[in-house]
């Protein structure tokens, strides 16, 4: 396992673990970064990450993606 901040743009993966305090992994499963689902970086600006998950684009942080582990 690794965090997705050590996956490569455009690479598909699958997330494994999500980690962090109660709130902070309740606020990310209510983004749709679950174990099981797909998960992929489009780019990074800045340090932060704009990722595609469930059909959506989202923009996190670093911290926030050094807790979703592939």
């Amino acid at each position: 396992m690794m965090p997705l901040i050590l996956s490569n743009p455009g690479e598909e993966v699958i997330i494994r673990k999500v980690g962090g305090n109660p709130d902070v992994k309740k606020h990310l499963e209510d983004l749709g970064f679950v174990v099981g689902g797909n998960v992929s970086v489009v780019s990074e600006i800045g340090g932060n990450l704009i990722v595609n998950v469930k059909d959506s684009r989202i923009a996190i942080s670093r911290e926030m993606a050094g807790k979703i582990m592939i």
